[in-house]
């Protein structure tokens, strides 16, 4: 690190929560000391009013960082300390289409589960390991903070494809444990937290020698939703019968028939809706009175994204030792899964990185069982996005709880394939993602 000052690189700036971001590093101007933000996205239109409200921000704070706009991969890694990753690779426009095409063959349409979850991790996978690549050469030191989703899914792919050292992020872990917090009205809890990116629970809540979980069963309770899943919640007879505190995300796969009349009854995709919202913000953003992050952006899914990102770089860059929740490979932290699969766990982090906190003597049958069904989902699909395997992604897609039919699976596969080709070189060898 030059100077000790630091250079953050966000791949993907032009994404409307990026000011999110911008926030959680004036909040913390004193504990990181950045001399540099470049900031790069493909979007020329969204690169210009996004990041012109990131400069105005970090001007109206007098921070005295470099801000470089650019549409240059390398411009942006070049000697970075730590990499931000957030990229959609499609735009909302491909979004749109992994969440409608599924419906037609009777498939849950989600930015992140099922067959739309799966051709997302087809598209950002093969990107994300050139990031990887371009990061080996120009920073080989730098952290790679990933929250483009399917977050544990990239996480598995470059953990076991590239030396990269990075860790996958979601803020649904911070949304849960704030809501659970705050609800039962306990301090400073400590939360015992098992899972994969978007298949999750919360297995204990302990404050003062107590573990107050069977309370929260007791009283039925769950964690706030996310602002972009369309949440009817978890009754009581549920959570009680789990045996622990689902994230929102679960309602995909307990409530698979609701969730679909739900979708094929709504006159407008979530993706629909979000070009719409974005729109509306890039609107506000344009406004060159505007110097901080305006309201209306906690109508999108990413709500605490700055708290969590930033909040992690700290952790690394200074080296305290704290526990967040984090996408990383195993290692032993659960002993009923593999060493080398991405879980979600808590983690102690500091400069070396996240170690998981191992969870020994786990006895949650339907967890055990449910994670594993969908790690194997979740390695078939990182082996058909590296090798473009037709038979991988089948494979993947029959173990998905989400698909499973085959009929369906393969009529829906290869529509979202053709439909998605110029962001497929796997399967479409030749061509290059846009």
């Amino acid at each position: 690190m030059k100077n000790n000052k630091l250079k953050i690189a966000i791949i993907g700036s032009g994404s409307t929560y990026t000011p999110e971001l911008i926030e959680g590093m004036i909040k913390r101007k004193d504990s990181l000391p950045i001399g540099e933000l470049a900031l790069m996205d493909i979007d020329e239109r969204k690169q210009e009013i996004v990041g012109k409200l990131c400069e105005r921000m970090i001007r109206a704070e007098q921070i005295p960082c470099r801000v470089v706009m650019t549409q240059s991969l390398d411009e942006a890694l070049r000697d970075a300390d730590f990499v931000l990753g957030q990229i959609r690779v499609g735009k909302l426009p491909a979004r749109v289409l992994d969440e409608k095409i599924p419906l037609k063959y009777g498939l849950i349409g989600q930015e992140t589960c099922g067959i739309g979850g799966f051709f997302k991790a087809m598209r950002t996978i093969p990107v994300m390991l050139q990031i990887a690549e371009r990061m080996k050469a120009l920073c080989p030191e730098a952290w790679l903070i990933n929250f483009s989703n399917p977050a544990g899914i990239i996480t598995e792919a470059l953990l076991n494809h590239t030396e990269v050292k990075m860790l996958g992020l979601c803020n649904v872990p911070f949304n849960m444990f704030k809501s659970i917090r705050e609800k039962l009205q306990l301090k400073d809890p400590k939360f015992t937290y098992v899972g994969l990116n978007h298949l999750s629970w919360i297995t204990a809540i302990e404050q003062d020698g107590t573990d107050y979980l069977k309370t929260a069963l007791h009283m039925g309770l769950n964690s706030e939703a996310m602002k972009n899943i369309p949440s009817s919640g978890f009754g009581k007879e549920l959570v009680q019968m789990v045996g622990a505190i689902p994230s929102s995300y679960l309602e995909y796969y307990y409530f698979k028939n609701k969730k679909l009349k739900v979708l094929m009854e709504s006159e407008l995709s979530r993706g629909e809706k979000c070009m719409q919202i974005e729109e509306e913000l890039l609107q506000i953003y344009a406004d060159s009175r505007l110097h901080s992050k305006p309201e209306q952006l906690s109508s999108r899914g990413g709500a605490n994204y700055s708290e969590v990102a930033i909040s992690l770089v700290d952790a690394i860059y200074n080296d305290k030792q704290e526990v967040h929740v984090v996408n990383v490979l195993n290692r032993g932290a659960l002993d009923f899964m593999e060493d080398c699969d991405a879980v979600e766990v808590c983690a102690i982090v500091g400069k070396d990185g996240a170690k998981p906190i191992p969870i020994r003597d786990f006895t949650n049958r339907h967890i055990i069982d449910y994670m594993r069904m969908v790690k194997a989902y979740e390695r078939e699909t990182v082996a058909a996005a590296v090798s473009g395997s037709e038979d991988a992604a089948m494979r993947a897609l029959l173990m998905n709880p989400l698909v499973g039919d085959y009929d369906a699976a393969i009529a829906s596969f290869h529509e979202l394939k053709e439909a998605h080709k110029a962001y497929l070189p796997q399967f479409f060898h030749g061509v290059t993602p846009s």
